[in-house]
């Protein structure tokens, strides 16, 4: 209710998923974020809940049964209230703990690619979040300290007390998100290599090296940049700063991959995201693919849907369904128009 250009909407989707066809600001892609934002309190497109509400209302709201569990999210400018099974529930950890897995695929997933390192971070973020609560504790812990640290460097009084106590907590828990990523990183390798040759038909090696600036000493890293800080008033160190290099072919992707193999990896990495969740999520995520299909061509549509795990639900947004040949894969589709839905 109240949700991006939605004034009202309900839906029972089938367990295989359902293709929403229609123009683009229709909101088909407001209905994918809903689900997002249902089962793991997260926007792929809105940095503040603020932006989800619908224009001239307080508030919105998002239910939906998810896994046999009845789970709510509600939110307004002041922020959000959660409930599963009808109760109420204050920490967003145990509400996480008891919603569902989600791979989110979209047309900017290029930017994995081509972008800068935020894309790649993020994409490491929202993957570790999901399997490890431990890791989400210490991001949560890792992303405040860091604001608090930079607005103390841009003050004048105070400064070095404050500043070497938030540098204390970002080498905390600094040093365990980049543990973690090295290892998620040594996951993922094995099977986005797999499926970029299943996409390509070419047996070509990904690689994914995560890229530590601190080079293993958080604490040298940042006595060396210590001078550079105060100047700047800017946090300069930490793991918020580290990249994650892709190869192809012991190549660099973003420097040396042509277009259809950066669309190629980026589809991989997307659908690894998927397996190592389901293995060590111990359930199938919910696939929301965001128009992703118009923009590939029919081998890569083909095999990418091929790829698609048969017990997962897919939720697929499309302006038209001219590239679906429905071989392999057979779900309903609905017409989204101006925020309503038709089935």
């Amino acid at each position: 209710m109240n949700f991006r250009c939605f004034e009202q909407a309900s839906i029972l989707l089938a367990p295989e998923g359902a293709v929403f066809v229609g123009e683009n600001a229709q909101g088909k892609t407001s209905l994918l974020e809903a689900v997002c934002l249902l089962l793991r309190l997260q926007s792929p497109r809105a940095r503040q809940m603020r932006q989800l509400i619908r224009e001239g209302s307080d508030g919105f709201g998002v239910a939906g049964d998810a896994w046999g569990r009845d789970l709510q999210v509600r939110g307004d400018k002041k922020g959000i209230s959660l409930k599963v099974e009808g109760e109420p529930v204050s920490l967003r950890r145990d509400y996480l703990q008891e919603s569902g897995l989600v791979v989110w695929m979209g047309n900017d997933d290029l930017d994995l690619i081509r972008g800068g390192g935020e894309s790649r971070r993020r994409y490491l973020d929202f993957l570790a979040s999901q399997i490890d609560s431990e890791y989400r504790f210490h991001w949560m812990r890792y992303r405040k300290a860091l604001s608090l640290r930079n607005k103390a460097l841009k003050t004048l009084s105070a400064r070095e007390s404050e500043v070497r106590a938030f540098t204390q907590l970002l080498i905390d828990h600094g040093e365990a998100l980049i543990s973690r990523r090295m290892a998620l990183c040594e996951e993922l390798t094995p099977a986005a290599t797999l499926n970029h040759s299943w996409i390509s038909g070419k047996e070509e090696q990904v690689s994914l090296e995560y890229r530590d600036r601190s080079k293993g000493d958080l604490a040298t890293a940042f006595a060396e940049v210590e001078d550079s800080e105060t100047r700047r008033g800017l946090t300069l160190a930490g793991p918020h700063r580290d990249d994650l290099k892709l190869t192809i072919a012991a190549r660099s992707a973003r420097d040396f991959g042509s277009e259809g193999q950066q669309r190629t990896l980026a589809l991989s990495l997307k659908l690894a995201q998927g397996e190592i969740l389901k293995r060590l999520g111990q359930q199938n995520p919910i696939y929301l693919i965001d128009d992703v299909f118009g923009e590939l061509d029919p081998s890569r549509r083909n095999s990418l849907m091929e790829r698609l795990p048969d017990h997962a639900q897919k939720l697929i947004t499309t302006t038209n369904l001219d590239w679906w040949e429905r071989e392999g894969i057979d779900l309903p589709s609905m017409i989204v128009s101006q925020g309503c839905i038709e089935e």
